[in-house]
């Protein structure tokens, strides 16, 4: 992975293991549901310093109800904190399991064209489309990933100078843009539902 400081959790340390470790940022982009942003993507950083590091094998061996305790111990990762715990383990597993716990080779593997690396991302436990879109720009984006197609696979994401998503905080200022994107588009969305 490209070494790129993040800005996504606002936080030194915990931005600079999700810029360092590709498994800390897929699991920050899992966690940011429900949950303020920032907060999601400080989920990791908790994570290590609890368990003396971020290690994908330690964390999908870890014992479930320990890990659970763990991420749900105030401050915990997430509001749902033992639901996310699961997922967390879940998609260290499958990382595992398909990739041999290189997370790189999601958007590395056979050299995949965007709609390979989007497919592959909504194969994620935790990862729906969206989520998955989203991730595909932030790599784009902000760490030099750009297979063939990124952009058409991306979908809006991907769209320059946009304060849409994740994909798109660099910055304080462009994260409190992006909250107002969102809360914008859930106002349309709300108006539109009650026509």
């Amino acid at each position: 992975m490209v070494s790129v400081a993040l800005c996504l959790a606002q936080e030194p340390e915990a931005d600079k293991l999700l810029s360092e470790n590709s498994f800390a940022l897929l699991t920050g982009m899992l966690l940011d549901q429900q949950y303020p942003l920032e907060h999601a993507f400080r989920g990791p950083r908790k994570i290590a310093e609890r368990m003396d590091g971020f290690d994908i094998r330690r964390i999908a061996e870890a014992d479930q109800a320990e890990f659970e305790e763990l991420c749900a111990t105030p401050p915990a990762i997430h509001r749902y904190g033992r639901s996310m715990a699961r997922r967390t383990q879940d998609l260290a597993r499958y990382v595992i399991e398909h990739y041999d716990g290189e997370t790189e080779r999601i958007w590395t593997d056979g050299d995949p064209d965007g709609a390979t690396v989007l497919r592959r991302l909504e194969d994620l436990p935790g990862y729906g489309k969206q989520k998955a879109r989203i991730f595909l720009a932030l790599l784009g984006k902000q760490l030099g990933v750009r297979p063939d197609g990124w952009e058409k696979a991306a979908g809006d994401y991907s769209e320059p100078n946009s304060r849409r998503s994740a994909a798109d905080i660099t910055d304080e200022q462009s994260l409190l843009e992006v909250r107002a994107f969102k809360k914008q588009m859930k106002a349309q969305a709300k108006a539109a539902a009650g026509e």
